[in-house]
C-alpha cells in the first residue's frame, strides 16, 4: 500500500485503539493484513515506527519521523492539485480566498453556499491566515482577492468593495465587580468607559484587525492596557472573557456563536469602533467572470449582525 492518507489513518487507529485486532476491526480489515502491513513498512525503512511493548502505543523517533513525512506527502499532494487543477479542468474557475479564520467562520456562511450552488463550474480554495499575510499574498497573487475588516488599513495597491458593519461590545463576566445581575445589555453610558479599560483584559494578538481597533480606543483614553493575555483567535478571547479571565472588546457576530451564559454587554458607541467588512482584489488586474460574480454576491448580502 502506498496511499499516505490511508497509511496515516491506518497508524492513528492503531495508536488509538493500541491492539491489531480492535484496530482491524475498525478498519474493516483483517488483523494479519494490518500486522504485516506494518512490518512491511517498518523493513522497508529499516526500523520500527511503532512501540508495540508501551501500553498505549507510541510512536518511535524514526515514527515521529515517518509520520512527518506522511502528513508533508499528503499536503504537497493536495497542493499539487489544486495548483493543477485550472490545467486539468480548464472549464472550472478556482478563486483563492484570503480570510482570517474567526472572521471566515461568520462571513463564509453567508456568503458561499448560494454561490458555489449557483456557479457549480466555480472551486474556492482558502488561505486562513492574518490580515497582514493575506494583504501580501493578494499583492504577490498568490490568492485572486482577500475578505478582511477595516478597509482603511489597506494597501493603496488593493481596490475594495464594502459592506456591512458590526455592534461592538465590552463583555463583562459574572466574575467582575461590574456585573450586574439580572441584566444583559447594559445601557451605553451605565459606566464610566475609561475606568472600564482600566480593568484586566483578554485580546487578540496585535497582528488583529480588531485589536487595531482596540488599541485606537485604549489610546482615544489615554489608557494604557492592562493586559492578562492573548490569544490568535477573536473566538478565543471572547470564550475567556465569558469565563471571566478579564474583560474583552468582541463583536456581535463573535458573541452570538459562544453559549448563552450569564454576561453584561455594554455597548460601544459607532464612533469609537465601527468595522466594516471589504472584499479586496488587486488594482487593475483583470477580474475572472466568477470572481465578478463574487464581489456582486458579497456586496449585496446583508451583513448587519446584532444581539437582542
Amino acid at each position: 500500500m502506498k496511499d499516505p492518507e490511508i497509511l496515516l489513518h491506518y497508524i492513528d487507529v492503531l495508536l488509538k485503539e493500541s491492539n491489531f485486532t480492535r484496530a482491524a476491526q475498525e478498519l474493516y480489515i483483517s488483523q494479519p493484513y494490518l500486522t504485516q502491513l506494518l512490518k512491511r513498512i517498518e523493513h522497508r525503512l529499516g526500523t520500527k515506527i511503532i512501540n508495540r511493548k508501551t501500553s498505549p502505543f507510541t510512536l518511535t523517533k524514526a515514527g515521529v519521523i515517518y509520520y512527518k513525512y506522511l502528513e508533508t506527502t499528503i499536503a504537497n499532494n493536495q497542493n499539487l492539485a489544486k495548483k493543477l487543477i485550472r490545467y486539468a479542468s480548464p472549464k472550472k474557475e478556482i478563486i483563492r480566498i484570503g480570510v482570517l479564520e474567526s472572521l471566515g467562520t461568520f462571513l463564509l456562511p453567508e456568503l458561499l453556499p448560494d454561490f458555489l450552488a449557483e456557479n457549480p463550474n466555480i472551486e474556492i480554495q482558502l488561505s486562513e491566515t492574518f490580515p497582514r499575510n493575506s494583504e501580501t499574498q493578494l499583492l504577490n497573487e498568490q490568492i485572486d482577492c482577500y475578505i478582511g475588516q477595516t478597509p482603511e488599513s489597506l494597501n493603496t495597491e488593493l481596490d475594495f468593495f464594502v459592506n456591512g458593519e458590526e455592534n461592538y461590545y465590552v463583555i463583562i463576566s459574572p466574575q467582575s465587580s461590574y456585573f450586574k445581575k439580572d441584566r444583559f445589555i447594559l445601557n451605553q453610558d451605565e459606566y464610566n468607559l475609561k475606568e472600564i479599560l482600566q480593568q484586566p483584559f483578554v485580546v487578540s494578538f496585535s497582528n488583529s484587525a480588531i485589536r487595531h481597533q482596540v488599541n485606537g480606543i485604549f489610546h482615544k483614553f489615554n489608557v494604557q492596557p492592562n493586559i492578562v493575555l492573548e490569544s490568535k483567535s477573536i473566538l478565543t478571547a471572547t470564550n475567556l472573557a465569558i469565563k471571566g479571565v478579564g474583560l474583552t472588546i468582541s463583536a456581535a457576530s463573535i458573541i452570538k456563536r459562544m453559549n448563552r451564559t450569564p454576561i453584561n454587554l455594554l455597548p460601544l458607541d459607532h464612533t469609537l469602533i465601527q468595522i466594516k467588512y471589504f472584499i479586496a482584489v488587486k488594482h487593475k488586474k483583470k477580474l475572472d467572470p466568477g470572481l465578478k460574480k463574487l464581489i456582486t454576491k458579497f456586496t449585496h448580502l446583508r451583513i448587519q449582525p446584532s444581539i437582542k
